[in-house]
This record gives structure tokens, C-alpha cells and sequence, in this order.
């Protein structure tokens, strides 16, 4: 494992993607373990992509956490999906870890709400009444953390969550991470927490493996911090750790 700084980002970058999710699991774990010793529950975000199978897997294998003491929030929902779709976020995360840990709460996005505003502001107020300890996360091949891509991404958003229209590079990353059969089929919408609410955060432990984020994965470390690449805000904060793996590395 390899380790430096920049900024304010801790960043770790292992072997393969295998060593680096069991590495980040471990932290989290450690990470719920020091805030349940301090308070009865706590309250966790949870991205759902491909790229996040290798930490959830050795987290639920974890049987040393007290997920009966964990409220479970996740981080962006399509719109206009049927509630069934296994391309589904909260879907993907009922299959991953949601369905197979025995959280004391599952609070899922509804991505087949009758008025996606409205979802956002009750979700919203769900995520303001239980302050987020941790999340769990990654980045996208624009750079987007949740689904704040370049172009609606706000490093001053006033909003919690928000409806925003899907770029055209995240809507391919869909078919590429073999969610999607076709661009098509990518729904053009969607519901995501906002890059303050996620930042808001105290503890953020963002995974990143495979070579299609390694431009993503440069342009966060080494460029210019701006809502172009809206995970280069993970850079001011000082409790952030970027796990890569040997692929996501390879251009820094």
C-alpha cells in the first residue's frame, strides 16, 4: 500500500481492487465502532455503483458491526424507473448490503415518486433531521460524486437534494459499468444529494478502482479544485480518504 496527502485528502492506493475494498471496510468499521462507543446510533450514505462491490461485500462480511444500531441513507436515485428495475440504486443496494445486514433503518429514495420535487424535499428532510456520520462513496468518469456532474454541480448549493439532468458521459458510464444494455434505456433524470450535503459529512471514505477512473481519479488528486471536477472538493476536507486501487491509480 502507498499512501500521501494532498491537500487535505488522505489517499491510499493498493495492489489490486480486492485489497483496497477489505482496507476500506476495515476503516469503516473501525470508523462505526468509535462513533457507536459514543453515541446509541449513527446514520450512513451508501453509493450504489459496480465500483463500490469489492468494500460492500468485506462490510457485510464484517460481523463485528452493529448494524442493528446504523440508520442506511443512499446518495441518488434515477427517475421514472419502475420501482422493480434492478438498475435501481436503492435496488442495487438491497442487493449489495441493505437486504443483507440487519440495519436498524433502510430510508430508500423513491424513484417512481409522482412528483420527483417532492421526493427531494422529503428525503431532504429526512437527511436533516438525522445528520449523516459517514459516507460511503465513490467518483464517477466526469468526476461527479453522487450524481452532481459537471455542469450542475454546486460547490454552494442551498439545496439538500435536487432533480438534475444526467450528462452525457455519466449516462454512458451506465452502459459501460453494464447497467444499461444502451444509452437509450439510461433514464435522462435523477434525484442526488447535493455536494454540501455530502460533504457535510464528518467522515467520507471514497472507493475507487478500475482504469476507466483513472482520468477521473487524476484530474481529483492534481487538478484545479472547481466544479468541473466535483470531486475535487473531496480535497478541503479533512477527514476524506481516497482508496484506488492499481488501475484507478495509474496516472498519478
Amino acid at each position: 500500500m502507498k499512501s500521501f496527502k494532498k491537500d487535505e485528502l488522505n489517499v491510499r492506493i493498493f495492489e489490486n481492487r480486492t485489497l483496497m475494498g477489505e482496507a476500506a471496510a476495515k476503516d469503516i468499521s473501525a470508523k462505526i465502532k468509535e462513533l457507536l462507543s459514543e453515541k446509541a446510533e449513527i446514520n450512513m450514505i451508501f453509493a450504489a455503483a459496480p465500483s463500490q462491490n469489492d468494500v460492500l461485500l468485506a462490510l457485510v462480511n464484517d460481523k463485528s458491526i452493529e448494524w442493528e444500531r446504523v440508520n442506511a441513507y443512499h446518495m441518488d436515485e434515477y427517475v421514472g424507473l419502475a420501482p422493480d428495475a434492478p438498475q435501481g440504486f436503492g435496488n442495487f443496494l438491497r442487493e449489495h448490503i441493505f437486504g443483507l445486514a440487519p440495519f436498524k433503518s433502510v430510508n430508500y429514495i423513491d424513484c417512481a415518486a409522482p412528483c420527483p420535487a417532492c421526493e427531494c424535499k422529503r428525503y431532504g428532510a429526512l437527511l436533516e433531521a438525522n445528520p449523516t456520520d459517514i459516507v460511503v462513496m465513490g467518483i464517477g468518469e466526469n468526476g461527479h460524486i453522487a450524481f452532481n456532474d459537471p455542469g450542475v454541480a454546486d460547490f454552494n448549493d442551498t439545496e439538500i437534494v435536487k432533480v438534475v439532468e444526467l450528462d452525457a458521459v455519466c449516462r454512458q458510464q451506465q452502459v459501460n459499468d453494464g447497467c444499461f444494455k444502451t444509452l437509450d434505456e439510461v433514464p435522462t433524470h435523477a434525484l442526488t444529494l447535493t455536494v454540501p450535503t455530502l460533504v457535510k459529512a464528518p467522515w467520507l471514505f471514497c472507493i475507487v478502482p478500475a482504469k476507466t477512473k483513472a482520468n477521473a481519479v487524476a484530474a481529483t488528486v492534481n487538478g484545479e479544485i472547481t466544479e468541473d471536477c466535483p470531486a475535487t472538493i473531496l480535497r478541503t476536507q479533512k477527514n476524506a480518504v481516497l482508496y484506488l486501487d492499481n488501475e484507478s491509480s495509474v496516472l498519478l
